[in-house]
């Protein structure tokens, strides 16, 4: 391929990936009266309403999938108890529940007519409400917690793995207590991946509709979705998303950072079953707490919920509107098989290209695609409408409104931008095993660009393309708040459906399509149990 055409190739690719962000930048040039009175008054009512909530969600949110991602990482990793190998992996459940579905499974098991509160009256003779209502900020900070701490775990314990059971002995040998290992060997160690993996999961929080929806938080997610329903102001709403993208761009800047200082040594040079590098063995009431901080987590952020789902299921087994399931399962792998495909192929060729021509234009598209999976669902709809209502505008004629809101187009190229940053990382993770000599050799044979890629590459990057897709295809199947607003017509997912029939109060039809979600999602989380236990 000529020099010329990669180069506009990999303009058309960032512009591509990058649309929604700049007509959001580009919504602060337009100057609307009617649009500044509409933030004006929004200041005055609503706006300190969600910027509260958002703040005091996301420190409680913080505080929790710290203490709990680093409790039981450092539970697996310095201290030996029994189930510790089982714990390993299981902690890694959570992350096949979506959000939504765990504030529903909660929701029905837990409200006024659930079977907890039926039980608890009928046995005692109470009277209203025995149970507090969770569908408020303190059951979104339970639920967000619960479903987001495997981020944090999973940093806190590839950091500790690496040197924190060598240097806990040099410390032990120096006559430090246990309690004080801990605090100064261990958790210094693991602060920079907690940092890291904190600023995941507030990003998810962020990102997040169906929890502060359906419990009716007034997060900035929530309200750019009510704004841009009810006010038909797209240029305030456009606006209003931005201000949720600075704070995202601020904690995708803090994660970065925590990640550079992040510094992993191999074991491998190393006597990995010297006693050195051993944990602490606990026994007695310390073995049963250890159980107790790993299991909790466990319980419940995958047990309960799944149990809670399968009650109304097995209930009403009979009713289940298993036509519609049918239907509603093939949108969902359509869009999905769809975006993983293009996704997939759209990260090779940016790795691809990164790799055999290295230049400042190349680096940059791929950060800019690298960003995408931070942006919340909910303002790349955003940043995509907007131009589509500056062309009808110019060109009210203009059938460009018909492609992105009434066909697929729309809610693909949403997904491209969201989601190729996932596979890329995965294809580039293949990339970094695949030594660079290889390249050299097939040059000097007189292998070079499509040949190059198809002949040297391919073969050894056919696993880890298999895994993007597979992260791509799962992420998309859970998606929600893009898919609500850009789906064609009757073209209902499964994420849009569990939504839709939790809103409505009817969670025993709403739990075939969550747990099939919950199915879905099992097997990524398989594929990186396995990936840790062959470390």
């Amino acid at each position: 391929m000529p020099r010329w055409m990669a180069f506009a190739l990999l303009l058309l690719l960032a512009l591509l990936l990058t649309l929604p962000v700049l007509s959001l930048g580009a919504s602060w040039l337009q100057f609307d009266a009617a649009a500044r009175d509409v933030l004006h008054q929004m200041a005055q009512t609503v706006l300190p309403d969600y910027a509260l909530t958002t703040v005091l969600l996301c420190l409680c949110v913080a505080l929790g999938v710290a203490l709990v991602g680093m409790g039981t990482a450092s539970a697996v990793t310095l201290f030996d108890f029994p189930g510790r190998r089982v714990f390993e992996w299981a902690l890694l459940l959570p992350l096949a529940m979506p959000a939504y579905v765990v504030a529903y499974a909660y929701t029905d098991f837990l409200q006024f007519s659930g079977p907890l509160q039926v039980g608890l009256r009928e046995a005692f003779g109470l009277q209203g409400r025995v149970f507090p209502e969770i569908r408020n900020t303190p059951g979104a900070v339970w639920v967000f917690t619960f479903s987001l701490y495997p981020y944090v775990y999973l940093l806190a314990r590839t950091a500790l793995s690496e040197r924190a059971s060598q240097l806990m002995e040099a410390a032990r040998l120096l006559g430090a207590p246990l309690s004080r290992r801990i605090r100064e060997v261990a958790l210094p160690l693991a602060r920079p991946a907690v940092a890291a993996g904190v600023a995941l999961a507030l990003m998810e929080t962020l990102a997040d509709f169906g929890v502060a929806s359906y419990f009716g938080i007034q997060t900035f997610t929530a309200g750019i979705y009510k704004a841009w329903l009810s006010m038909d102001m797209p240029l305030a709403d456009a606006q209003l998303a931005t201000m949720l993208l600075a704070i995202v761009a601020l904690l995708l800047w803090l994660e970065h950072r925590a990640q550079r200082r992040m510094r992993f040594s191999s074991q491998r040079g190393q006597r990995a079953g010297s006693a050195e590098a051993q944990p602490v063995l606990l026994t007695g009431g310390r073995s049963l707490l250890a159980v107790l901080v790993c299991g909790l987590p466990v319980l419940f952020g995958f047990v309960l919920p799944v149990l809670f789902m399968l009650r109304p299921l097995i209930g009403g087994w009979e009713d289940l509107p298993w036509t519609m399931f049918v239907q509603w399962s093939r949108n969902s792998v359509w869009l999905a098989g769809l975006s993983a495909l293009l996704a997939t192929a759209l990260a090779l060729v940016l790795a691809f290209a990164l790799r055999t021509r290295p230049s400042m234009v190349t680096r940059g598209v791929v950060q800019l695609a690298s960003l995408g999976y931070a942006v919340p669902g909910a303002v790349i709809v955003v940043g995509l409408l907007l131009p589509v209502g500056w062309v009808q505008a110019v060109r009210p004629e203009s059938s460009v409104g018909y492609w992105i809101t009434a066909t697929a187009l729309g809610i693909v190229w949403a997904y491209m931008v969201r989601f190729t940053a996932v596979a890329l990382q995965s294809v580039q993770s293949g990339y970094a095993r695949v030594p660079a000599s290889l390249d050299d050799s097939a040059r000097m044979l007189g292998t070079t660009g499509a040949g190059l890629a198809a002949r040297v590459h391919w073969p050894l990057l056919r696993r880890s393309t298999a895994a993007a897709a597979l992260l791509v295809f799962v992420d998309v199947m859970k998606e929600l708040p893009a898919t609500l607003v850009l789906r064609p017509f009757n073209s209902d997912t499964l994420a849009v459906v569990t939504y839709q029939l939790a809103r409505d109060e009817r969670l025993g039809e709403a739990a075939l399509p969550a747990l099939t979600l919950v199915l879905v999602g099992l097997v990524p989380v398989i594929m990186l149990s396995r990936t840790l236990r062959q470390r």
